[in-house]
């Protein structure tokens, strides 16, 4: 297996993901046998093409956040591959995956506990130059401080620690660290949720900036729609490990097809009285990834629910003419 390839592929995804499952054991007995397995991540497949934001949402303990780190080998996968510019990540061996990460980076939810607290900001920033031996001394500090300019900080702040700045300011410091190395591609795991409503309004735009300046595909996973519809040009929604619908972004809002997005959406909040929708209330609790259910995994709260959700699970539907742009999991459209 070579190298990830410096070069595009013309007409391909920056990344394809296929069948990726990441299951955990659940260790039981004295001698902590594998007794069950939670299946966080069940055949999920999706791809992202260059310049792109996919926003992948869904309920807390969907599986959004395993998705994100399985892909960057953060965890290592149950079964699957992901293809970055022609290669499986899950395939590189050690040297080669280093030279990977290169060209994919994360941004940490917890702009606080991701950043070592005791190094220096310019320490933080300047890691990963010094790991892939791409500067060194005053070049070092020089590219370390140019960071810190473009993401909205002072160059006197490499000197500083973690504990010293507010929480967009110690997210700025992540930003700038994801972007040291110039990757392709950042996944984005809940990067502004943390942050107060003002400042996650800077962030986002400091992230859209930097996309075009930089030509940076993300995947941004989070669980605020109204951030999504800003920021993203297509949308995936997962449910209990597994994706319901792939769509781009107007057309997500404005014809959902799927039940759960349908719910997800009549419960986002619109600031406008005369565009209040009827709210979708699901039932129920969501089902233990641990022991998902039979068939559609939403058949258990779906107010549309057949006999054979209950016994069958959906079949990937296209809606609308042009292939793979609007996908659907869903009995209703079979």
């Amino acid at each position: 297996m070579t190298a990830i390839s410096e070069h595009t592929q013309n007409g391909q995804p920056l990344l394809r993901v296929n069948g990726l499952k990441k299951y955990f054991p659940v260790r039981s007995g004295v001698f902590s046998r594998t007794s069950a397995w939670v299946k966080a991540v069940d055949d999920v497949s999706l791809t992202i093409q260059h310049s792109e934001t996919l926003g992948l949402v869904g309920e807390s303990g969907c599986g959004k956040t395993t998705v994100g780190r399985t892909i960057l080998r953060l965890m290592e996968p149950t079964a699957g591959e992901a293809i970055f510019e022609g290669n499986n990540i899950f395939h590189l061996g050690a040297k080669e995956l280093r030279a990977a990460r290169r060209h994919m980076q994360i941004i940490f939810q917890d702009p606080y506990s991701s950043l070592n607290p005791r190094m220096t900001v310019g320490s933080i920033v300047g890691e990963p130059l010094k790991i892939h031996r791409l500067a060194k001394g005053s070049d070092l500090q020089d590219q370390v401080e140019q960071l810190l300019i473009r993401v909205g900080l002072r160059p006197e702040h490499h000197s500083r620690y973690p504990h010293e700045f507010s929480g967009g300011q110690r997210q700025r410091v992540g930003i700038a660290r994801a972007l040291a190395l110039r990757p392709k591609f950042i996944v984005c795991d809940e990067a502004v949720s943390a942050l107060d409503v003002s400042i996650q309004a800077q962030i986002i735009n400091l992230l859209k900036d930097l996309q075009e300046e930089f030509q940076l595909a993300y995947l941004f996973i989070t669980h605020d729609l109204n951030v999504v519809e800003y920021l993203a040009q297509r949308i995936a929604v997962m449910y209990l490990g597994k994706l319901a619908e792939v769509a781009p972004t107007e057309t997500l809002f404005e014809d959902a097809q799927h039940p759960y997005t349908q719910a997800l959406l009549s419960a986002n909040p619109i600031p406008d009285p005369s565009k209040q929708g009827d709210r979708i209330v699901l039932e129920g609790d969501v089902p233990s990834p641990l022991n998902p259910p039979v068939g559609c995994r939403f058949h258990t709260r779906c107010p549309q629910v057949m006999d054979i959700c209950k016994t069958n699970e959906p079949p990937l539907i296209h809606i609308g003419p042009i292939q793979n742009e609007h996908q659907v999991w869903c009995h209703l459209h079979s």
